[in-house]
């Protein structure tokens, strides 16, 4: 039996979500900076002042659907590595790497939401932090595992770059090679970089069989860190 306790607790469940997609359709219309509480208090036919109960403020909304599209984004990762967990590191990390495009693909104003322009006047808080981790984890746990089975050969490190590969180590990779922790930076970076240029039009009549152009490019990142095939 229900209890109106229970009655209450998921007609809040039902409305939050019924808040995010609309403002999910206003993303997806006006962009990010102009995602308005009163327009979406509109459309759904509420009053503002009864959308404020769940979203005090527009910046509250806004890390709420930027959590949603890290966490969505993270689970896609997670579930395309799980499918390939006795493959080899460098199997895994493509997989990895593959599912994040295909994801971005699938959900444009959501990626464009957090790997996009900033949104003037908002500041992401810290509890956004560990969806936004979960892929960069995902991969720092691949190549360490290379590392422990023998299978990762990272570059040379320069003089230079040792101290702060060395910083990186203890920040965010423990029990990786420094060696490794600066490559695989530059290629997380360029894994996002790849991503935004598809996905914003930057490859337009310049890539154009765009999946074995995509693989064969985050297959060379591995290797740039020291992945073996």
């Amino acid at each position: 039996m229900n209890t109106p306790q229970g009655a209450r607790a998921r007609a809040r469940t039902e409305i939050t979500a019924a808040i995010k997609d609309e403002a999910r359709r206003q993303l997806a219309a006006e962009g990010a900076a102009k995602l308005s509480l009163r327009a979406v208090a509109r459309a759904l036919g509420m009053v503002s002042s009864a959308l404020y109960r769940y979203f005090p403020s527009r910046d509250d909304l806004l890390t709420a659907l930027i959590i949603d599209a890290y966490d969505s984004l993270g689970a896609a990762a997670e579930e395309a590595h799980e499918a390939v967990a006795d493959e080899i590191p460098a199997v895994r990390w493509t997989a990895v790497c593959v599912a994040v495009r295909g994801w971005a693909l699938a959900h444009p104003h959501e990626y464009a939401l957090i790997y996009g322009s900033p949104v003037p006047g908002y500041v992401a808080p810290q509890t956004t932090v560990p969806a936004a981790a979960r892929v960069g984890l995902l991969l720092i746990g691949v190549v360490r595992d290379a590392h422990e089975r023998g299978a990762l050969t990272p570059p040379p490190l320069p003089g230079e770059l040792r101290a702060e590969a060395e910083r990186m180590t203890a920040d965010f990779a423990p029990g990786m090679p420094p060696e490794a922790a600066a490559p695989l930076v530059a290629a997380w970076a360029q894994l996002y970089g790849l991503v935004g240029f598809e996905l914003f039009g930057q490859f337009h009549r310049v890539v154009e069989d765009r999946e074995p152009f995509f693989r064969d490019a985050v297959a060379r990142l591995g290797r740039s860190i020291g992945l073996r095939d």
